[in-house]
């Protein structure tokens, strides 16, 4: 079928706009993302939880190993603080509420 302009047509819509049929893309310069500017999610020293519970609870909610969490909370424990890991933001305050439900203390910081 055919309509005035010699056009194909399907009924009333042309075949170029019929789904499946699409049209040649200008070239669009996909935008660089920038990386997430870093935060640290950082351990307190409490007295209330025993260093056992702490290792567990750094092992169930980082991709720490139980060496590197016995080593955190050993840090944290001796100096008041540790440094658990570097991430964006987002994550960072979902790991601080996730120590929190455990009833551990960290904080989110931005990275000097």
């Amino acid at each position: 079928m055919t309509d005035q302009n010699n056009q194909e047509s399907f009924g009333d819509i042309p075949v170029s706009a019929r789904p499946g049929k699409t049209q040649p893309r200008q070239s669009v310069k996909k935008a660089k993302r920038k990386p997430l500017p870093p935060w640290r999610v950082v351990l307190h020293n409490d007295d209330v939880n025993d260093i056992e519970d702490v290792v567990k609870a750094i092992c169930k909610l980082t991709p720490l190993n139980t060496e590197e969490a016995v080593a955190r909370t050993l840090e944290a424990h001796q100096t008041g603080l540790a440094l658990l890991l570097v991430t964006h933001r987002e994550r960072a305050e979902l790991y601080v509420e996730q120590f929190a439900s455990c009833g551990l203390t960290a904080t989110a910081e931005p990275e000097a």
